[in-house]
């Protein structure tokens, strides 16, 4: 790998290419991207941005729970915890007479308020600060390796269920008129975002890793014309989006994952007032 970023770096030289964690930090941008691309143009689809925020912040009680049971590394708790989160808010959103964002709301509370209650006993919650902002600079070998591969099962599951999705996106009942398993597959869904959400906590940001999700599928939603453009154009502006920023933050010395979130919302911004105020071609 190191020679791989020796012979790029002969063709194009920048200060921050000195430097073997902004590769890494790069690497892992060139895989996460596309990852929050896709996922992110069904949470649009299904409308699920406050059901997305609920996981990530559930990762302070997952952290809480890695703690308490004396786990040196919290990530697997960190994603059990998520997915099992994620099942259940899922299951009582069919089985409860309350709307949607009543019982996200009730979750939101539970995991946040647990999260802070455990990590802050002795005074011990500014340890795990870090979680909140994330630091995509210090991730290891290892996490990438982790990366890649959700990078590949993410692929596969999308080749295979894209337009299940696609459909229950447009029409639930219809989807059942076709054979489609309306709750296994919304299932499969979520416990697909708990995982890629859990995995991404430390090196986004809790505060942000939403709307890492939302901004490209919402501001590719405002160009494409259909299903395929919006797929592409999501991914686009994520890694446009990604790469800029993290070369950004290196030269403004600011945190990574929220230089890119603004890149994000300025693009959004912008594609909104080109396609809302700008005369439209006949």
């Amino acid at each position: 790998m190191n020679e791989f970023y020796y012979h790029i770096s002969t063709l194009f030289y920048f200060n921050w290419m000195q430097y073997d964690f902004m590769w890494n930090a790069l690497l892992a941008i060139l895989f996460v991207s596309p990852l929050f691309a896709l996922l992110g143009t069904v949470v649009v689809n299904n409308r699920m941005a406050f059901f997305s925020d609920v996981l990530g912040h559930s990762a302070l009680t997952g952290i809480a729970l890695g703690v308490m049971l004396g786990v040196a590394d919290p990530l697997w708790a960190l994603v059990i915890f998520t997915v099992i989160l994620a099942v259940a808010v899922n299951y009582f959103k069919g089985v409860t007479g309350a709307s949607s964002d009543t019982t996200l709301g009730v979750f939101f509370a539970m995991v946040v308020a647990l999260g802070v209650v455990i990590l802050s006993r002795n005074g011990g919650f500014s340890k795990y600060t870090t979680y909140l902002i994330g630091d995509i600079l210090a991730i290891s070998g290892d996490e990438i390796k982790l990366l890649i591969t959700a990078f590949l099962f993410v692929t596969g599951y999308w080749c295979i269920f894209s337009n299940s999705l696609l459909l229950l996106s447009i029409n639930p009942s219809l989807a059942r008129s076709r054979g489609i398993k309306v709750f296994w597959v919304e299932t499969s869904f979520v416990i697909v975002l708990a995982i890629i959400v859990a995995i991404s906590i430390r090196l986004v940001g809790i505060l942000i890793i939403n709307s890492l999700l939302i901004l490209p599928a919402a501001t590719s939603r405002l160009m494409a014309r259909n299903t395929a453009k919006y797929t592409f154009y999501s991914v686009g502006i994520s890694l446009v989006c990604g790469v800029s920023g993290l070369i950004a933050s290196y030269y403004w010395n600011t945190a990574s994952g929220a230089t890119i979130v603004l890149l994000c919302a300025f693009m959004y911004v912008v594609v909104t007032f080109i396609t809302r105020f700008l005369p439209k071609k006949a």
